[in-house]
């Protein structure tokens, strides 16, 4: 298993509404294409950033066949949606993590 990994740092002041997308629009198109298992959404605290809030997106698939195909298909049409609704307000990184061990 693979852990598909989105670092977002966003302004503060879209924070709500970012929050309110993600969960009623993108989660749901990003596990609509069945590439992944689960997700999980995080918020990083005490960071030096005040301004900012940061997020990760963490999405579990089952193989790099998964992954490279999302990357391939699906990916750069729900990025370019991203990208156009908050534009300059946030910035992504993107990780690729394999999952050694879990208790869950």
């Amino acid at each position: 298993m693979l852990l598909y990994n989105v670092t977002i740092t966003l302004d503060l002041d879209i924070q709500d509404d970012w929050l309110r997308w993600m969960r009623e629009t993108h989660i749901p198109d990003v596990m609509a294409t069945n590439m992944f298992v689960s997700y999980r959404m995080s918020r990083l605290l005490g960071h030096e950033h005040e301004e900012s809030a940061i997020y990760t997106m963490q999405y579990l698939v089952k193989d790099m066949q998964h992954l490279r195909r999302y990357m391939d298909e699906f990916a750069p049409a729900l990025q370019e949606d991203h990208q156009r609704r908050y534009k300059d307000k946030c910035a992504a990184f993107r990780t690729v993590m394999e999952l050694v061990e879990t208790n869950e």
